[in-house]
């Protein structure tokens, strides 16, 4: 009758693993665009820009549910650098000469007012297709509006209109889309680097814990000089991986880094750290936290693609922050597409994550369990100093 207990378990085992990967689909299937952050540029002086910018604004306000904050920015230099420090998604540049253009309506030579778009590539990449397709239908919705305006005054007013007159007063206002940090070829790079790294960093993680699992100490110094030898290795497994995957991904996925060297040691910091987390926990806690580190992969996965803006309250302040391979993305990101440095703030997090994780193996050499009975009585008092 014992094997009977496994029909109840394979059913218990359907309930449960049915529960989390539809829990893994939540914030997909819940996220919505909320106050991503779209630079609002005006250095245009004419009255025409001022009532466009509080257009814009009004239309915002009154909306039930706004996709976008709007970030008043002085100017083009100020825009440009918010957008390399991945403070904006995009933004809207309102040129000098848009009144002046907008006036040229009362003139015989009319020419229509320019707006450009500008969208960040790299911050995100499936944000950047929804701001320039939200970004265009407003501009498009404004110019339908300006458009039926003039027409009416010229119907009017009986005004004859020539074919390009025709033209200029359909198109009154027209957008330019800029595309700035651009992906390019590399747009899943991050995403596509983060499967081989968790579970290649899981799997070493978890040999380097056998190779010590059942291991008895004599003393505090031979544990301690076995322990720094694992974090020594899951180093030199996280430069090896690193370079190796790095090179993987030019040979096999077509890939080209302007920084080939900058990307491989990133890669290999990551894993490193990867290991050397993935290690401190199941030196501590053993099997129990192998569940820890799948269920991360995959309630992680679909968080990492999706802007932070557009995540369930709940998932942003408990879940995003303490994902660990956030950092592996946000690091890449700035290396691929924006200034290019390994030294970045996403890189100096992943190496304090690396040296706490050491600091918590060396302090396993607490543990009584580890040493052989002889010398157990022997430890409180070499921790003790005495």
């Amino acid at each position: 009758m014992k094997e009977n207990k496994f029909f109840g378990i394979a059913f218990l085992a359907v309930l449960f693993i049915s529960f989390i990967f539809v829990a893994t689909q939540i914030p997909a299937t819940h996220s919505s665009p909320k106050n991503l952050p779209i630079g609002l540029v005006l250095e245009d002086e004419g009255q025409m820009g001022q009532t466009f910018v509080e257009m814009i604004q009004k239309n915002s306000q009154s909306a039930k549910e706004n996709p976008f904050k709007w970030v008043i920015i002085k100017n083009e230099q100020d825009m440009n650098e918010m957008l390399a420090n991945q403070e904006l998604y995009g933004a809207l540049y309102i040129p000098k000469d848009f009144s002046e253009k907008y006036a040229s309506f009362q003139t015989p030579t009319p020419t229509s007012a320019v707006l450009k778009i500008y969208i960040n590539q790299g911050k995100n990449t499936n944000v950047a297709t929804m701001v320039t397709q939200a970004l265009s239908t407003m501009i498009g919705k404004m110019n339908d509006n300006v458009s039926n305006q003039l027409l009416a005054v010229v119907e009017k007013n009986n005004i004859p209109l020539n074919v390009d007159q025709v033209r200029t007063y359909l198109t009154p206002i027209q957008s330019e889309i800029v595309n700035v940090h651009e992906t390019g070829k590399l747009g899943n790079a991050p995403l596509s680097f983060f499967q081989p790294i968790w579970i290649s960093s899981l799997i070493s993680a978890l040999l380097l814990w056998f190779a010590g699992r059942h291991r008895k100490f004599n003393s505090v110094a031979e544990q301690l000089k076995f322990r720094g030898f694992q974090a020594l290795v899951a180093i030199m497994l996280g430069l090896f991986g690193g370079y190796l995957l790095t090179w993987y991904s030019t040979w096999m996925l077509d890939y080209e880094f302007a920084h080939f060297s900058h990307v491989a040691l990133f890669l290999s910091l990551t894993c490193a750290t990867f290991i050397l987390l993935i290690l401190a926990v199941t030196t501590w806690i053993q099997f129990a936290g192998l569940p820890i580190f799948i269920l991360l992969m995959f309630f992680g996965l679909p968080l990492l693609q999706i802007a932070p803006e557009m995540l369930p309250t709940f998932y942003v302040d408990w879940i995003y922050p303490w994902l660990p391979f956030r950092f592996m993305f946000e690091g890449l990101k700035e290396i691929l597409f924006f200034s290019g440095e390994l030294w970045n703030a996403a890189a100096m997090t992943l190496c304090w994550i690396a040296v706490t994780s050491i600091l918590v193996i060396l302090l396993y050499v607490i543990n009584r369990k580890s040493y052989t009975n002889d010398s157990a009585e022997e430890i409180s008092p070499v921790l003790e100093g005495k």
